[in-house]
């Protein structure tokens, strides 16, 4: 039997939250909220509970059933077999959603130096890289470091058009077909885009590309747990059926738990009061774990570009979003910690805990004369970062700071599913507070359009026009 199917197991995984630090308990009710405060809030959270039930029953939340397609995981196992017979390196090309899910399973759930390790020690999978910016430079360096012999480029775009992911795959392609010729350069891309519509479809349909299926109601920043995140994850070993059981148990967690010990209404609960009530419209995500930055990054997108929004759900002006930040513990105690603890009172910060790391450091007991160093010695690395994480979420809330932690028993793909799926479903309860839809993403559309006109893309002429006809900069503010 698999540990992710045997419930003591599974329950001593379950992630947990720890808010008293946002309360004015602790912090005053200058910067805290009071338990009347949430309470005074349970109507409108029930509303909406029943408003998303109701929109997940009509196929509206698409993402929330992407745990339970194990169609999924049987159609990147079947595609990803032949290739990792034969190939070393794995090349993601996306941007956004596109690559940032990748990244983040990538990171949290595999050797820290995955990269760096000989073959069998990465039990013959592929190194991943993910290329997704069209710095020049960046992407010359990435295909400079490999054997395109031995390479295979998954491109991502789930409506076909994004303009930076068809220049990496048309530069990519024209330099496979040049060096292997047609045929073989054919079998080293795999299209991951709609089933039906795009350019990436056409390509796949007419040439003759492997290819997957992105699920069509499920937006870019939701869907690491479609074949866009899995996909990559199976080509480097990650557990799928493990990841996608952790999302199902905080699935079921969330529908089965008591209403106010609902994990995901509760954080959203306190990111709106933050944002709303107590002007803190900057929340910080900050894991004490190297390993979870790249989920930290998964999180800002989804976060941004979800809740970010000129407009209500009446369309009237609200220009609302909290903005995150990403921060590293205990690394950015020594970068960015100092605004934290003493600058402008507008920021809430969400810890990530590790309970258990899969390695325990002990420090030797070196140089007893030096008691700057010797007070280290017999304590273990795991102390070390457990200390600091608590000394600084305690000292934050003796200044006034409020903050919450997310604990995770220990880094492992049901964790990590749990986690994303949390992130989730609480940034779509948080859009339904703040009255957006946290589903769409317009602000982006006019750089895209504004760019296809000044690549010269037929039926965007009047953006280029527009871009021209704007006033012209004045030397006066430039220095030259």
């Amino acid at each position: 039997m698999k540990r992710y199917q045997e419930a003591k197991w599974t329950n001593a995984m379950a992630l947990s939250l720890d808010y008293n630090y946002a309360m004015a308990d602790f912090v005053g009710a200058e910067h805290g909220l009071g338990a009347e405060e949430l309470e005074a809030l349970t109507p409108r959270m029930q509303e909406l509970d029943q408003d998303l039930k109701s929109r997940r029953q009509r196929g509206e939340l698409a993402f929330y059933e992407l745990p339970y397609r194990q169609e999924t995981i049987a159609e990147v196992k079947k595609l990803s077999k032949p290739l990792l017979e034969w190939f070393w390196d794995f090349i993601v090309l996306g941007i956004g959603g596109s690559a940032l899910g990748a990244r983040a399973l990538h990171q949290a759930l595999c050797h820290p130096q995955y990269n760096l390790l000989a073959l069998a020690r990465r039990h013959h999978k592929p190194r991943l890289l993910v290329a997704d910016n069209i710095d020049p430079d960046a992407l010359y360096g990435m295909l400079d470091a490999v054997d395109l012999r031995r390479t295979v480029f998954n491109v991502i775009s789930k409506s076909g058009s994004t303009a930076e992911t068809l220049s990496q795959f048309l530069f990519v392609y024209g330099m496979l077909k040049g060096r292997l010729g047609v045929d073989k350069a054919r079998e080293r891309v795999v299209l991951t885009t709609d089933p039906e519509q795009g350019n990436l479809r056409r390509l796949a349909q007419s040439e003759g590309f492997r290819s997957l299926t992105i699920p069509p109601q499920v937006g870019g920043r939701f869907s690491i747990l479609s074949t866009v995140g899995m996909f990559p994850a199976e080509m480097v070993g990650i557990d799928l059926d493990e990841l996608l059981a952790g999302a199902r148990f905080m699935d079921v967690r969330l529908k089965e738990g008591e209403f106010k010990h609902n994990l995901a209404y509760r954080l959203a609960a306190l990111y709106y009061l933050f944002y709303t009530c107590k002007n803190r419209p900057i929340q910080v995500l900050m894991p004490y774990a190297s390993t979870l930055t790249g989920v930290s990054e998964w999180f800002c997108q989804l976060w941004a570009e979800s809740l970010g929004k000129k407009f209500d759900l009446q369309g009237q002006v609200v220009n609302v979003g909290p903005t995150p930040v990403r921060a590293l513990g205990a690394t950015d105690q020594h970068s960015q910690l100092q605004l934290y603890m003493e600058g402008p009172h507008d920021k809430l910060i969400t810890f990530l805990e590790v309970e258990n790391f899969q390695h325990l450091l002990t420090i030797p007991s070196l140089f007893p004369e030096l008691e700057g160093l010797s007070y280290l010695g017999d304590h273990t690395l795991n102390d070390l970062i457990k200390a600091e994480k608590t000394a600084t979420a305690f000292n934050l809330m003796r200044n006034g700071r409020p903050n919450l932690t997310i604990r995770i028993p220990e880094i492992n793909a049901f964790t990590i599913g749990q986690l994303l799926f949390l992130f989730e479903v609480t940034t779509v309860c948080l859009g339904g507070l703040l009255g957006v839809d946290p589903l769409d993403q317009p602000g982006v559309e006019g750089g895209k359009h504004t760019t296809y006109g000044l690549m010269g893309r037929p039926g965007f002429e009047e953006y280029r026009q527009t871009l021209e006809n704007a006033p012209a900069p004045q030397e006066r503010y430039q220095i030259i």
